[in-house]
């Protein structure tokens, strides 16, 4: 598309008036007209050439693979064959539900034919997006017009779950030395189930651990050195129904969820265990027990388009086919929201799981329930939602206590926290031999 530039439109706006001096001055008619043909003259040529003018080359450099909530980098590289107007501007189409900083770019060209723009994207959503073509808007060779260019074609990213907080806190979460993270100590030298190496007896052994075979033959205490029980089963049952859709700031309550399901696997994996996975509450996906370099990539290839849907979730039923898929003994982490409604069947999905699995609830609770219970009373109406927000967490507090008294373990924390009390639970399941 080729639409008149400013300079042109000025041109025409001058000439118009012009004109309409010479209605009152006579002998202004003769430059009048010439300057009318002038600027058609100008106007006719410069549109053929920019008709002509070619167009550049074009390339997008970007991840095919983004993390929620994250800023990543946007290259585009754009390469004329010929000689190039000075002025041109480009706003590349990114997918609706990213944010942008750094469009639309203003390209001063001088005379060079190669630019680079960078820009940054911010994806919102999970899933798959695609990348449109390219707007770019070039000046004619003379400026009376510009042209609107697309170029490129659609390109195809996948948005994940926020990875990035894993990639920089992976190695803290299984430093247990490290307490900022907020990981509790849960493991001591030298105990655990499985023997892993003998070595020479250290002050603060226990008798239990003297191996006095080795003793005898070495001349020198020995000790044997203990490590927590490896190739265990952890199974994340993730509930995608409608109460994970609520909003704690920009996360829903289903990013918090599968931001903890990635940390707790792969501190998980760390400790040699197996992790699979299983949906309830909408899309049904599952992923056997594993203990490999890719899982943790498997996980994602199975979570990352997941939204919360408009389900009711059927925790019983959910019960039901996970025992049809795992019969070993394995640690069930149910991540879910847990409701007053929830109660009876829950605790039958919960008693089905007993018969072979340990069972962690692990519910998010939401951030109003909270500020709700510390605001101040000043009208009828903030009593009113205190009272609402009391009966509402003893409903919740009697839910979790039922639940405990069949055997479950049980967590009800604010989605922030989720990831951290979550792998803390875990630990201390190792550290206590109960799986």
């Amino acid at each position: 598309m080729i639409v008149p530039a400013k300079p042109l439109l000025f041109a025409i706006g001058a000439w118009l008036v012009l004109g309409i001096c010479t209605a009152f001055v006579a002998p202004l008619q003769a430059a009048w007209q010439l300057t009318g043909a002038t600027i058609l003259l100008w106007g006719f040529v410069d549109f053929l050439l920019a008709r002509w003018q070619p167009a550049p080359s074009m390339q997008r450099v970007v991840n095919s693979s983004l993390p929620l909530g994250e800023w990543s980098p946007v290259e585009i590289r754009l390469h004329w064959h010929g000689r190039v107007a000075p002025g041109a501007e480009a706003f590349d189409h990114h997918p609706q539900d990213f944010e942008q900083q750094g469009l639309p770019a203003r390209l001063e060209t001088h005379g060079r034919n190669t630019f680079v723009i960078r820009y940054r994207i911010r994806p919102l959503a999970r899933g798959d997006h695609s990348f449109d073509c390219l707007g770019l808007r070039v000046g004619s060779p003379m400026r009376a017009w510009q042209r609107s260019m697309q170029l490129g074609a659609a390109q195809a990213v996948k948005v994940y779950p926020n990875f990035a907080p894993l990639a920089r806190h992976a190695l803290r979460a299984v430093d247990y030395r490290n307490a900022s993270f907020g990981l509790q100590q849960r493991r001591r030298r030298g105990q655990g189930m499985d023997f892993a190496q003998l070595r020479e007896y250290r002050e603060g052994d226990s008798l239990r651990q003297i191996d006095w075979k080795a003793t005898t033959r070495m001349g020198k205490m020995i000790s044997r050195e203990y490590q927590d029980e490896r190739d265990q089963r952890i199974l994340l049952l993730v509930d995608c129904g409608r109460r994970m859709g609520a909003r704690d700031g920009e996360l829903s309550h289903f990013d918090h969820a599968l931001d903890a399901t990635l940390m707790l696997a792969y501190v998980a994996l760390r400790h040699g265990d197996r992790v699979g996975l299983m949906t309830l509450g909408g899309p049904e996906r599952f992923v056997p027990a594993q203990r490999s370099a890719s899982t943790v990539s498997n996980l994602l290839g199975a979570l990352y388009d997941l939204e919360p849907g408009t389900q009711t979730s059927d925790f019983e039923r959910a019960a039901q086919r996970l025992l049809t898929h795992e019969r070993k003994r394995a640690l069930v982490v149910l991540l879910t929201n847990l409701r007053d409604e929830d109660d009876e069947s829950l605790l039958a999905a919960t008693r089905l799981l007993r018969q072979r699995h340990l069972v962690l609830v692990a519910s998010l609770r939401e951030a109003a329930l909270d500020e709700a219970q510390s605001q101040q009373v000043g009208e009828l109406r903030d009593a009113a939602r205190l009272g609402a927000a009391t009966g509402y967490r003893r409903s919740r507090d009697a839910a979790f206590k039922r639940l405990r008294a069949e055997g479950v373990l049980c967590l009800d924390v604010p989605p922030q926290k989720l990831a951290v009390e979550a792998i803390n639970r875990y630990l201390a399941v190792k550290a206590a031999h109960q799986l």
